[in-house]
């Protein structure tokens, strides 16, 4: 691909994304305090929040793999579920893939 396609795909995601962030400001206020549409904002946000937690736990290069990540983001869950504070959770996550590591787990 060349320098230039890259540039000219750059600039039109970037004038996409624009245009997105703009349309956001014009919708009516009353059209969002909707409580359909306060649901589905929230659900929308959970599941794609949820797909990249997935994808980045669960894949390597566009394969499958059990590993160290899922253990860890288990642990993470149950001190979330625990209402443990944010840096306790990453810390007890980081721990626990850092000590699956260290014994052999991939």
């Amino acid at each position: 691909m060349s320098p230039t396609v890259t540039w000219i795909a750059l600039l039109v995601a970037s004038a996409v994304c624009f245009a997105l962030k703009i349309s956001g400001h014009l919708v009516p206020e009353h059209w969002l305090a909707q409580p359909r549409v306060a649901r589905t904002a929230a659900l929308v946000t959970v599941a794609l929040l949820s797909a990249l937690v997935a994808v980045q736990t669960a894949t390597t290069g566009g394969s499958i793999v059990i590993d160290a990540r899922l253990p860890a983001l288990l642990v993470a869950a149950i001190a979330l579920v625990l209402r443990a504070p944010f840096i306790v959770v990453v810390l007890l996550a980081a721990l626990t893939a850092a000590g699956l590591r260290a014994l052999g787990m991939p």
